[in-house]
């Protein structure tokens, strides 16, 4: 699967996150507002009732990247899931613009930083909003 078919990632989507990261709050908040929201389910991963085994994947591997399925099945991770999302939300212009070559590899190591310190990321920033 090419980046580029992230831009033909089918409504509905189902978007896993980690419902005790604070900065997963944030998106997940932003998206339960968006305009286009029942374009996209939210599965929180740290639900009791959640059950990757049953998604053939695993907790562990789920909690490391986003992950995100669309209406024909097809699974999107990390920055693809996130691509694949935001195409489908009606921003394909940057998704396009996040594909391009030089601007795509940039984006998919900015995603891995970040994923790796999300929660350390997501403590610092609810502690500084208490201040």
């Amino acid at each position: 699967m090419s980046r580029r078919d992230t831009l033909e990632a089918l409504a509905p989507v189902t978007l896993y996150h980690d419902g005790h990261c604070p900065l997963c709050q944030r998106e997940v908040a932003w998206l339960a507002r968006h305009p286009r929201r029942e374009r996209v389910a939210l599965v929180d991963i740290q639900a009791a009732e959640f059950d990757a085994e049953a998604l053939g994947r695993t907790f562990e591997a789920m909690m490391g990247r986003l992950h995100l399925q669309d209406a024909e099945g097809r699974w999107f991770i990390g920055m693809d899931a996130s691509r694949a999302l935001y195409a489908v939300l009606g921003y394909r212009r940057l998704v396009w613009l996040s594909c391009l070559p030089g601007v795509a590899p940039l984006m998919d190591a900015g995603y891995r930083w970040f994923a790796r310190r999300l929660v350390r990321l997501g403590r610092w920033l609810e502690g500084r909003r208490r201040k």
